[in-house]
């Protein structure tokens, strides 16, 4: 075979439809399953895996580049975030450190973006199902050995076998708010391929069981949380796509004031919730944490300490937040607190830049396509933004691909950049060949391809 054919081989290999979902499948099921690849192989194979998927997917943006707009390749707010955050390397207390942290945010985004540009809305759904199920049920097999047939923690995956005592559990996740977090993410992903009819019921039915059982042998007092955010959101959305095309302007203003007056109410009604859902303490604990961030964010309050992500325990101020909470935090618990701390107000305002813009966009293309399948986008996002007031999931790992996915996604169909390029798209057609709202009524609700 000569150069020529040899290239002209490995261009269609990445650019084949078969690739893209084994790439899709194995950048997804390496991320949402670091922690286990990092406490068996060790840290150094994850990176490797990481570094190895994004070589493939610069190939893969590189064979499909004339189906790839540059316009539409990467939202600006996503830009700017990690913009900002290689800029704080210069003034970070350990601008080395800094560095390596900022390599595995870009690595992530753009594992982000090339999953983003080579499988469409469905695609990215079925892809994540598969992969969720497969975890969640790996999940469930270690809880079972571990505290029922050996009655023995796996101490190097910190799991503690409570199953059998209806204890907390944390699965190959490390942390029961954690696994929380994953079941309520993949329950919105289940729900979807029921609606879509992308998987046989049994199967459908079958994955929100696992997703339900897990999220609640978890024990996370966020789960309650999210699941009413989420449901609150499904009802919502639900209300927005069955009004009246004149109408649904009002409706959205009426419940994004609602939106508003809820949390206004929150706050003031916060201690009464906080006894309702027994979770007192953990958030009493939260409390403290963030109070004594926002005195160390008086030391640097326009551009912040340097981007960490997750918390290095030897850096200042992280290690003087935990000495004086008496503490071992391996993050502000709070990912708007956390983006405070590290990238100062500039880094917090390009942040909820880059959360509302995607949740606006993806909630008013779910509120025009007829198929549910849009619907995943902003309840994803929903859930992303709900656990960042208790977590700093979104900072790092699968939580920072998942919103930097969402945000590509969104940014696809309702990019102001997409309207300088006109006639890009047909008539009654979103981008990704599925029909919104004007189409003809017998339209494909899609079905899975």
């Amino acid at each position: 075979m000569n150069p020529a054919a040899r290239v002209a081989w490995l261009t269609d290999l990445l650019a084949s439809a078969s690739f893209a979902r084994a790439y899709t499948l194995t950048a997804l099921g390496a991320v949402f399953s670091s922690f286990l690849i990092e406490h068996t192989a060790g840290l150094v194979t994850y990176v490797s895996i990481i570094a190895g998927l994004c070589v493939f997917g610069a190939g893969m943006l590189l064979a499909r580049r004339r189906e790839i707009s540059l316009l539409r390749l990467v939202p600006i707010s996503v830009v700017l975030f990690v913009a900002w955050a290689l800029a704080s390397v210069f003034w970070s207390s350990d601008s080395s450190e800094s560095w390596w942290n900022w390599v595995a945010l870009a690595g992530i985004a753009f594992l982000a973006i090339v999953i983003g540009h080579v499988r469409d809305t469905l695609q990215t759904v079925r892809a994540l199902g598969d992969v969720l199920r497969v975890l969640l049920a790996v999940s469930l097999g270690v809880e079972i050995l571990s505290g029922i047939l050996l009655d023995v923690p796996f101490r190097f995956l910190g799991v503690q076998g409570n199953l059998a005592s209806a204890g907390s559990i944390q699965g190959i996740f490390g942390t029961r708010n954690l696994l929380g977090f994953v079941a309520v993410m993949a329950l919105i992903t289940f729900l979807i391929e029921y609606r879509t009819q992308s998987v046989r019921v049994g199967v459908s039915v079958a994955s929100v069981v696992l997703a339900g059982a897990l999220g609640f042998f978890s024990d996370s007092p966020t789960v309650l949380v999210l699941a009413v955010g989420v449901g609150a959101a499904v009802g919502a959305l639900a209300w927005v796509r069955h009004t009246r095309v004149e109408r649904r302007g009002a409706v959205q203003l009426f419940l994004g004031a609602v939106v508003v007056i809820g949390l206004v109410v929150g706050y003031v009604a916060r201690h009464p919730i906080i006894a309702f859902l027994g979770a007192g303490t953990d958030f009493s604990t939260r409390v403290t944490l963030w109070n004594t961030m926002v005195d160390y964010v008086r030391f640097a309050p326009i551009e912040g300490q340097g981007w960490y992500g997750p918390w290095d325990d030897t850096e200042w101020p992280f290690n003087a937040l935990n000495y004086v909470l008496d503490a071992d935090h391996a993050s502000g618990l709070n990912a708007y607190f956390d983006v405070l701390l590290q990238l100062g107000w500039v880094g917090l305002l390009i942040f909820l830049a880059l959360c509302s813009t995607a949740l606006v966009r993806s909630w008013l293309d779910a509120s025009e396509r007829r198929s549910v399948v849009y619907a995943w986008t902003p309840l994803m996002l929903v859930t992303l933004l709900i656990d960042s007031m208790f977590e700093s999931f979104t900072l790092s790992g699968l939580g920072w691909l998942m919103l930097v996915l969402c945000a590509v996604r969104a940014g696809q169909s309702r990019s102001w950049r997409a309207r300088l390029r006109s006639g890009e798209e047909s008539p009654g057609l979103d981008p990704e060949g599925l029909p919104d709202l004007g189409a003809e009524p017998g339209a494909s609700e899609g079905q899975a391809g």
